[in-house]
């Protein structure tokens, strides 16, 4: 059953990969290229289809789905080992996931260095710790953006694990595999992110 399973996620995924190739020649004849797309960023395009492409190879070599939030979980798991160890791991969550480096957290080491490189080759890295975006909006306090980022992020964490899932859990790999659940996940991030945007 699992391998039937696996198969079919296999099958959507070289499927979603073959119907984003269009996408790609239609942009081609609407003049942009997508291996030259104007602008200092990486083009879209080409990120989209990579990434695709990522969680297809993920499905295939780690018979897992592509995502990120078990990950951070699973960080916290190691701190709260290194902290208190008899309180992490009598969590129940802790004893079906354990707290462990594996290919997941890995992945979030990628991240950073992926969007590291990204800046660089893509001429965006400024070392500016306030865009001028913000300064206009909030002022010019950096410990005030720091914390609205750490705000931020702790709900973003909170909000994937109460929904079972990330914008790559539900957004990449669960909409790829036509799960329900997943595709009002990310209706849903659209339509919080959106307003909020």
């Amino acid at each position: 059953m699992k391998t039937k399973r696996f198969l079919t996620s296999v099958n959507l995924m070289a499927i979603a990969t073959v119907v984003a190739a269009p996408a790609t020649a239609v942009a081609q004849t609407a003049g942009t290229n997508p291996l030259d797309y104007p602008g200092p960023t990486w083009s879209p395009y080409l990120v989209g289809a990579l990434i695709g492409i990522l969680s297809w190879l993920t499905f295939y070599l780690s018979h897992k789905p592509l995502g990120a939030s078990t990950a951070y979980a699973r960080v916290a798991g190691l701190i709260g080992q290194a902290v208190a160890r008899r309180k992490t791991e009598s969590l129940e969550f802790y004893q079906t996931t354990p707290p462990e480096i594996d290919w997941s957290v890995m992945l979030l080491l990628g991240i950073v260095v992926g969007a590291f490189a990204a800046a660089w080759t893509g001429g965006e890295l400024t070392g500016y710790w306030l865009p001028p975006m913000w300064e206009a909006q909030f002022g010019s306090s950096p410990t005030l953006r720091l914390l609205a980022g750490f705000l931020g992020g702790a709900l973003m964490a909170f909000g994937a694990r109460l929904a079972g899932g990330c914008t790559s859990g539900h957004g990449l790999s669960g909409t790829l595999q036509l799960s329900v659940g997943s595709w009002i996940a990310l209706i849903c991030f659209f339509l919080g992110g959106v307003p909020v945007a």
